[in-house]
């Protein structure tokens, strides 16, 4: 075998051939969900329904990712994160194709709700991030929870444009249909993941433990319950902006493609946010880093409504949330690492987004029933507000450190 083989053998075998397929595949995930406000209003025209069905559809949707992400982690840690992919991906793409050939509220909220809900649990961070922690040890795994997340910020820049141009030149349908036809890539891409998967974990630290010694373990610790709260919050937030910053844009009386752009800005920044996110985390207290962003969100949130809403004040406040968007990420998924290690760390996690996707939930449907009731999304920005204020509050009495169970070993 020649000099060159060897080498390529190698990468293709190593944590950094991981990294890099890892980092596709959270974009390829992130993207595709990034971008389904902007069928909530053509979807909702074309088949007579108001916005707050599609908002319930796609509220489920966050829901049941949340859900099926705790059962999804545990899988994984048992059974290896490529089974769990796998089945995601199929998932994934089938609810959207079934989303394009929708014509009742029911097959709606099957296709887009419980069906892509569940492959997104399959596909996304809970899933991938613990598997690049273990691939590059201790020492970077801040820094690889920072790259991965900012990842699938980028995904969210380049896909939303994207889907935006093929339901622009071939109508929604066939935007949906290509887009789950080009899911499939996503099965390749997970294939490098199987020797750092949970099943595989040669790093684990301490006494051996159950999946319920796990469960039981974290549930009974008061600062990991603050971080489910807390990241109940940021689920909020980025779920109704996501689905319903692009119609609200609209009513103001901009152009649909300034709603896509404007996602796809906050997607962008956060490439940015979210690797000096992990970086920094990495280096200072991961809660006070989470108490810095959930301020942040609430001035650059205020600020905005405040003043007069123009194209040049949507461009700034999608850049600094962006900055803000998945920060979030790194700090909280690596508060998780320290408190119980890796083993269990796609399940725990899991736990954790659980509490996001209630907040998701609760954003996207909320904002759906609000501007049905009062003909305006003003309020569900303002409890936005509010929320993030809460967050900041409670993720100051957090202790930064392992279980006992680890301490010491």
């Amino acid at each position: 075998m020649s000099l060159a083989s060897v080498k390529s053998s190698k990468f293709f075998h190593s944590s950094t051939f991981l990294i890099v397929t890892a980092c596709l595949l959270l974009m390829f995930s992130f993207g595709y969900r990034s971008g389904f406000g902007l069928f909530l209003s053509p979807i909702s025209e074309d088949n007579g329904w108001s916005r707050d069905i599609m908002s319930f559809s796609l509220a489920l949707q966050n829901l049941v990712w949340g859900v099926v992400a705790v059962f999804a982690g545990g899988l994984a840690d048992r059974y290896g994160n490529v089974r769990v992919v796998l089945g995601g991906v199929v998932l994934y793409s089938l609810g959207m194709y079934l989303m394009s050939v929708t014509d009742s509220i029911w097959m709606l909220h099957t296709s887009a709700g419980l069906i892509v809900g569940s492959g997104i649990a399959g596909t996304a961070y809970g899933i991938v991030l613990p598997a690049m922690a273990r691939a590059v040890g201790e020492e970077r795994r801040q820094w690889a929870l920072g790259l991965g997340t900012a990842a699938g910020s980028m995904g969210q820049f380049l896909v939303v444009p994207i889907s935006f141009q093929l339901m622009d030149s071939y109508g929604w349908v066939m935007a949906l249909q290509i887009m789950a036809a080009s899911g499939i890539i996503m099965a390749l891409l997970a294939i490098p993941l199987a020797p750092y998967s949970g099943a595989h974990d040669t790093s684990v630290k301490g006494p051996t433990q159950g999946v319920w010694d796990a469960l039981k373990e974290a549930m009974r610790h008061h600062s990991f319950l603050l971080l489910v709260a807390g990241f109940y919050v940021c689920g909020f937030q980025l779920a109704f902006v996501t689905v319903h910053m692009p119609a609200y844009l609209v009513d103001l009386g901009f152009g649909p493609e300034v709603g896509a752009w404007a996602i796809a800005l906050i997607g962008l920044c956060n490439v940015v946010g979210s690797y000096l996110s992990g970086y920094l985390s990495g280096r200072f207290p991961k809660r006070e880093a989470l108490v810095v962003i959930y301020v942040a969100r609430a001035i650059a949130t205020t600020v905005f409504l405040l003043l007069p809403i123009t194209l040049t004040s949507v461009l700034i406040f999608s850049a600094v949330l962006g900055f803000f968007w998945l920060a979030t990420v790194p700090p909280t998924s690596g508060l998780v690492a320290v408190m119980f290690g890796t083993r269990y760390m796609a399940m725990l996690y899991g736990i954790v987004f659980l509490g996001h996707q209630l907040g998701s939930f609760t954003g996207v449907w909320l904002g759906g029933y609000l501007y049905e009731a009062t003909g305006s999304y003003d309020p569900v920005w303002w409890i936005s507000v509010l929320l993030a204020l809460l967050a900041a509050l409670a993720h100051w009495p957090i202790k930064e450190r392992p279980v006992a169970r680890l301490q010491g070993v």
